[in-house]
């Protein structure tokens, strides 16, 4: 099902970007003599911003705004355990129509991998405007989160990391492609006709939290299967924090997802070494009609780290900025009714000639990505200069919050990054 006034038949028309390099402003030195030919590095381009702000693309972010505003009033409590009945009731195998609920997705690299960042931004929605439920899933875990515990078993045998079904993946190694596009909105689908073994026709999951301290995370009413007809699901127990369930079949899954019958629902989406050039290789139709029938109304997209060279060369982060330019074109067309924030990258560190410095062209891609998000009227929001600009991942490391890589950020520093990004989406609107 096609949003309504959207247009997704050409799609498959946007330019083609593959080539990060851009060779628009070099000149021709073939007839210069050495003398006069350039010997130092590229020099950064300015960008003239005029006094733009990431706050002021706020202004974009009005369809997300406008969705929280029409929600009723945060849940007051969620149940602590189910009946039979109401575990019968609550397990929903089709996409229905949610306009009860607001759904953000957050997309990004290894920067949210464990559910950080997502995780502080989720309580904060669902504290205001209720919600519970961590969202979506997929079928195997294989990169631990610090929300929920997932364990996957094939004939009585937990599968590791390397075990379980096989998976297709719009990110990571390139054996990990498939053709036809189908991969859904997580960018990963998990093949179920590859994944038993002789004398097993089923695969269980139990999902559980992590954990001391429940939140609202943990806290579900729903169950949504996202997967070809041709695979069934069997609730085998399930309360308001735990589920343990079982799938029958062939045929793809592409994720599962816990959410209460109202307010907002947060996922975590992260894609680990991905720069974000990658949307435009899954199927429109798959991800218009989750957006749709999700009433998906925030788009996080949080890449830009994995794009930016070691040396000074500013033609690659341009062709890496117009390549992001590419993917937000094509999800406003998928997503017509949702607002997109895109998240640039944070400080990041690395040793010259025995120096710890910051990454020397991360405040000219930080300018250029907030211009292409002001031409395309999204949201942008700066985490570099949030953190406090050039050389500010040192002083997190020396504060305990930011990793010894020097690219990222520990738990606590994740959280903190989290909450500087909920005081720019909320505390400036008094939401």
């Amino acid at each position: 099902m096609e949003p309504n006034g959207s247009d997704l038949s050409n799609l498959s028309n946007l330019s083609d970007t593959s080539n990060l390099s851009d060779t628009s402003n070099q000149s021709d030195t073939s007839n210069q003599s050495p003398d006069t030919i350039p010997s130092n590095k590229p020099a950064v381009p300015k960008i003239d911003l005029a006094d733009l702000t990431p706050e002021a693309t706020r202004i974009y972010l009005t369809a997300f705004y406008d969705a929280l505003a029409q929600l009723d009033s945060p849940l007051s409590s969620t149940p602590d355990s189910l009946s039979a009945t109401e575990q019968d009731s609550l397990c929903s195998l089709l996409f229905v129509p949610c306009s009860d609920k607001v759904r953000v997705i957050h997309y990004g690299d290894s920067q949210i991998e464990e559910d950080r960042m997502t995780s502080t931004l989720r309580e904060a929605l669902q504290k205001r405007y209720g919600g519970g439920g961590v969202g979506l899933l997929p079928l195997h875990q294989t990169i631990p989160t610090r929300t929920h515990a997932q364990r996957l078993t094939i004939n009585g045998r937990v599968q590791s990391v390397s075990q379980g079904p096989k998976r297709n993946l719009v990110y990571g190694p390139k054996r990990q492609r498939r053709n036809d596009k189908l991969y859904g909105p997580m960018g990963q689908v998990a093949i179920m006709c590859d994944s038993l073994v002789e004398g097993s026709d089923s695969i269980s999951l139990v999902i559980e939290p992590r954990g001391r301290r429940y939140t609202s995370a943990h806290k579900f009413t729903h169950v949504r299967l996202l997967a070809d007809s041709t695979i069934t699901m069997h609730i085998d127990s399930i309360d308001s924090v735990y589920l343990a369930l079982s799938l029958y079949g062939e045929g793809q899954v592409y994720g599962i997802s816990l959410e209460s019958n109202s307010g907002v629902i947060v996922d975590n989406v992260p894609m680990r070494g991905c720069s974000g050039t990658v949307f435009m290789g899954i199927d429109s139709t798959q991800l218009a009609n989750f957006y749709a029938e999700t009433n998906t109304r925030l788009i996080i997209l949080q890449f830009g780290g994995n794009a930016l060279p070691h040396d000074e060369e500013p033609s690659i982060v341009r062709g890496a900025v117009q390549m992001l330019r590419e993917q937000v074109r094509y999800l406003k067309k998928c997503a017509p009714e949702a607002s997109i924030l895109f998240v640039g990258p944070s400080d990041m560190l690395h040793v010259v000639d025995g120096v710890t410095q910051s990454f020397p062209l991360i405040q000219y891609m930080d300018n250029l990505l907030l211009k292409m998000a002001n031409e395309e009227q999204i949201g942008y929001f700066s985490l570099y200069r949030a953190m406090g600009g050039a050389g500010s991942m040192a002083r997190w490391q020396e504060a305990g919050i930011a990793g010894s890589d020097g690219i990222h950020f520990t738990r606590k520093g994740a959280d903190k990054a989290g909450q500087k990004l909920v005081e720019f989406l909320l505390e400036p609107n008094g939401l």
